[in-house]
């Protein structure tokens, strides 16, 4: 029987800066430990198809936009006997070979935590301010309306944990689904993210699942990375109505307390 790997991982491509990308792979590969990285392509013409093929890469053609939640989810058969950990990785992301091997170190000190996630940078260097507090109805409307956030900053401030010392660890309600490191173990127990969500909110309802197993997670920001973040509901009406429909779907599932 083969020995498992260190860490497996998965990214979910969809109309991707290719030289970002290709950044991301790099600093996955470059971590100094057995690993397996799956690259689902959601694109309907395989437009990823023939691009990588590092020996460590295995490349899914899904062949259809089944969205975010659903296409990480398409390996879950695959990593369950295949790996120790596993990272959901976004497209635009970057950092040391060190982070990864030092994120396990941590979570495997802790039975405890399910998922550990690091202190997330923009490219200038500024805090992304990756970890949160659930989210209410109010508060996502006042980030919608930016007119509102002048009135409202203390309420913001509160939501993305600026009461707190954020360059210390503690468990975070939900931590934004750019780099979540779990236990394969775990996330297999969590049947992955939700399918009901297309975009958006699935890394929200997936860190209240964490919860029903009576388990945490960890916000460890003495590892960092680095996320471009595209804001794209922000900016695009049909990003920003799926935005729309993905957070009803999350306060009907949950509910609006």
């Amino acid at each position: 029987m083969n020995k498992k790997l260190d860490i497996s991982a998965s990214i979910v491509l969809y109309k991707e800066d290719l030289e970002e990308l290709t950044k991301t792979i790099e600093c996955f590969l470059n971590t100094p430990i057995t690993k397996k990285l799956f690259l689902i392509d959601n694109t309907e013409n395989k437009e990823f198809e023939n691009i990588f093929h590092q020996k460590d890469i295995e490349y899914l053609a899904i062949g259809k936009n089944i969205g975010f939640g659903a296409g990480h989810n398409t390996i879950l058969s695959k990593i369950s006997n295949l790996s120790y950990h596993h990272l959901v990785l976004n497209p635009d992301v970057s950092f040391k070979p060190s982070v990864i091997p030092n994120l396990i170190a941590k979570l495997e000190r802790h039975e405890i935590v399910s998922m550990i996630a690091p202190k997330v940078l923009f490219p200038n260097g500024d805090h992304q301010y990756s970890c949160r507090r659930y989210p209410r109805v109010s508060e996502l409307l006042i980030r919608r309306f930016t007119f509102l956030k002048p009135l409202f900053n203390s309420k913001i401030n509160k939501g993305i944990y600026k009461d707190k010392d954020l360059q210390a660890s503690f468990f975070a309600d939900y931590i934004a689904g750019c780099f979540h490191l779990y236990n394969t173990k775990d996330l297999i127990k969590l049947n992955g993210f939700d399918e009901r969500y297309f975009l958006y909110m699935e890394d929200v309802d997936i860190c209240k699942k964490i919860e029903r197993l009576d388990k945490q997670k960890l916000y460890y920001p003495k590892e960092e990375i680095t996320h471009v973040l595209k804001q794209g509901s922000s900016k695009n009406l049909n990003l920003f109505f799926r935005h729309a429909i993905s957070v009803f779907k999350y306060f009907l599932k949950w509910g609006f307390n």
